[in-house]
């Protein structure tokens, strides 16, 4: 079924209560809606929706979420009704923004991106690029960066809002089919789980530094770390501004290793401006260190080390060479099936708590992985492409 994604928008935003009460339950009778949002967040800590556009089979629409003393209340009723399927592209924003005002998750989902990269379109692929392979169409992406906060929205902004989901409506028909046919359906499902639970978008700031890139070697720098990542994230949520404008990633991994007690100490850091020791955030970044100093070690969370040796590293290696070659015999993004770390873990551990040794990535991959491990399978190239070869 394909459907008229080309049609302009002749359409004004809804902005009133009532007409987005009346859309949603319309919508509501259908088996899907796809949906997409167009927010802003350059300058603060929480996302600002300003428009959210939604399809069925029958119409689409766009709503002025900005407009004065609209209430979005039926549109999350329809995101938590059980009986329609919301299908997003990258759906981890849009879901964070229906978190963060409704405290609610949209259920049940499907995440076009991670359906595509399950059927082998490449890692992370974007919607415009997806819209093309699947349906030919060159999405006009113009309005990308367009100041979604302007009023009134003009028409090519409209043209744009609903083409997203228009469009979006014959991806979602092609993938299911195409799941469907590769058997993979359930392979989808699974990764919905993880972006339909809550956990994903709590901002707990005692959590806060699991999302730094940084590794701390030292029980007591993961302790000053914990502190002055939750300092931030508190200070980010009340002056409702980016983490960076509060400070940078890179200067609170400096203070953990570095550790100053006092204001004297923290201005010698190169990461931080001169002058911000003197300031009531320098002393509230001292503060931290103190507290994260005085903590118990015993109570620090356990960070899984994985000591990589000479051969681990060489399992590695092969284990990469085998999930390349596993991606393009099966048609799915690498990425999909194990991570880096992954790997590492399972070289260094037959047991390993990664998901790549669960579910239909184990099938897939993971008891394929340990046995190259173990040397029950080889590599070896057959007119000139990597095979596996099981060994006895």
């Amino acid at each position: 079924m394909m459907f008229d994604s080309a049609a302009k928008a002749a359409i004004a935003p809804i902005v009133t209560t009532s007409e987005l009460a009346a859309v949603c339950r319309r919508m509501a009778s259908h088996p899907f809606v796809t949906v997409d949002t167009e927010f802003l967040r350059e300058t603060t800590y929480y996302p600002l929706l300003c428009v959210a556009q939604m399809a069925s089979t029958d119409e689409a629409v766009v709503i002025d979420a900005l407009a004065p003393g609209i209430d979005l209340a039926p549109f999350f009723t329809l995101m938590a009704d059980e009986k329609v399927m919301k299908v997003f592209h990258a759906a981890r924003q849009d879901i964070e923004i229906v978190w963060h005002l409704a405290e609610l998750i949209p259920h049940p989902i499907f995440d076009t991106q991670v359906a595509a990269m399950v059927l082998g379109y490449g890692d992370s692929i974007s919607y415009d690029q997806l819209v093309q392979r699947i349906t030919g169409d060159a999405l006009d992406k113009s309005h990308r960066f367009t100041d979604w906060t302007h009023r009134p929205l003009s028409a090519a902004q409209l043209t744009y809002a609903v083409s997203d989901v228009t469009h979006l409506r014959d991806v979602y028909l092609a993938l299911v089919d195409d799941l469907g046919r590769r058997g993979r359906a359930d392979w989808v499902q699974e990764e919905m789980s993880v972006l339909t639970s809550a956990d994903t978008y709590r901002m707990d700031p005692e959590n806060a530094w699991r999302r730094l890139k940084a590794r701390v070697r030292k029980p007591k720098e993961l302790a000053v770390l914990i502190e002055v990542a939750a300092w931030r994230e508190r200070e980010a949520q009340t002056r409702d501004v980016p983490r960076s404008r509060v400070v940078k990633d890179e200067v609170l991994v400096d203070v953990a290793v570095q550790a100053p007690t006092t204001t004297d100490r923290l201005k010698h850091l190169r990461s931080l401006p001169k002058g911000f020791e003197r300031s009531r955030w320098g002393e509230a970044i001292v503060a931290a260190v103190v507290r994260g100093l005085e903590r118990d070690m015993k109570t620090l969370p356990h960070i899984a080390r994985v000591p990589i040796s000479a051969n681990g590293t060489a399992t590695v290696e092969l284990l990469k060479v085998l999930l390349r070659m596993i991606s393009e015999q099966h048609h799915v993004a690498a990425k999909v099936i194990a991570t880096v770390d992954d790997l590492e873990r399972i070289a260094a551990d037959d047991r390993a708590d990664v998901p790549a040794l669960h579910g239909w990535r184990r099938e897939l991959f993971g008891e394929k992985a340990l046995a190259l491990k173990h040397g029950h399978l080889a590599l070896a190239l057959e007119k000139g492409r990597v095979a596996a070869v099981e060994r006895g």
